[in-house]
């Protein structure tokens, strides 16, 4: 008889010696175990639900807020929460911090969201049909979009100033046209991904002609790529809006927007800094939502992420 024995196969049913309790174990076998939104997040949500308020407020009720933003109403250059409801100040010529922030964020919101549903539309719509089609048509989109990146951004931006009055809606055009190319890339990867996936090949299968199969098919299932993707491109839009503003070449006064806010204050930064810092503040604090928003959204969204 042999003195090696071998060890006895646990019973059907038995829990696996992981230190986990079985619970966590079937939420780890699953897959359905989720990180748990985190405070960074919540606080992002929160803040874009604020901007988006005052940008909505702004659009289609003006007069909830209590001064009108392109009038004085006290002393110019107030300190934030120096006085009620004006909480965060006046700018150099007395008019509310509070009242043109808001009207800032109408600018930026319009701006940055009009240009990614342009990007998103005409871009998704090149990217799907170079994917199934391939061939001699993925290559003449491949180079339009080539083209467009090749393009420095900066020179379009100004050539577009010279030749138009800038104003929010020669600004949001060429901002879109800048969108256009990664969106086209983005949504060909992802189609070309899918393309090769069991359902479209079913469809092909049951005669479903080209329309059906890039509309039916492959547009849900890169959509969410897609969209959140988008929001870091919002993030990216309301960045360059605001740099075209502080150098003159975006939304002309007296409608504020964020950058021209900056821009007449930065005199005044050794005297009074809160001049630029409100909407320096403000700025940064809605690109770094989007950036938190987006980036989660992509873990979530993203299948190769095992971090969830």
């Amino acid at each position: 008889m042999s003195t090696l024995e071998t060890a006895p196969e646990p019973a059907l049913g038995a829990a696996e010696p992981t230190g986990l309790r079985p619970s966590q174990i079937k939420r780890a076998k699953s897959g359905k175990a989720r990180k748990r939104p985190s405070i960074l997040l919540w606080f992002a949500i929160a803040w874009m639900s604020i901007v988006l308020l005052g940008a909505l407020l702004s659009l289609i009720a003006p007069g909830v807020f209590p001064h009108e933003y392109g009038k004085a109403f006290g002393d110019a250059k107030q300190k934030p929460f120096a006085a009620w409801p004006e909480f965060l100040g006046t700018d150099g010529l007395g008019r509310s911090h509070l009242t043109r922030l808001a009207f800032g964020a109408r600018v930026s919101m319009i701006v940055a969201l009009v240009s990614v549903v342009v990007g998103v539309v005409i871009g998704g719509l090149l990217g799907l049909v170079a994917a199934y089609f391939r061939g001699v048509t993925e290559m003449i989109i491949d180079l339009f979009s080539d083209a467009l990146l090749a393009f420095p951004p900066l020179i379009l931006l100004l050539a577009l100033s010279s030749v138009y009055e800038p104003s929010q809606t020669s600004i949001t055009a060429g901002l879109a046209v800048l969108t256009i190319p990664g969106f086209t890339r983005l949504t060909k990867a992802s189609a070309i991904a899918q393309s090769n996936r069991e359902y479209v090949t079913v469809a092909k299968a049951m005669g479903a002609g080209p329309g059906r199969i890039i509309f039916k098919e492959l547009l849900p299932n890169t959509f969410p790529a897609v969209m959140s993707y988008s929001v870091i491109v919002m993030a990216v839009l309301i960045v360059a809006e605001g740099s075209l503003s502080f150098l003159g070449l975006s939304i002309p006064p007296p409608m504020p927007s964020w950058g021209g806010m900056i821009n007449a204050a930065k005199d005044d930064l050794s005297l009074y800094p809160s001049q630029v810092f409100v909407p320096c503040g403000v700025l940064f604090l809605t690109v770094f939502s989007l950036n938190v928003i987006g980036d989660r959204l992509r873990a979530k969204f993203d299948v190769r992420d095992t971090k969830l």
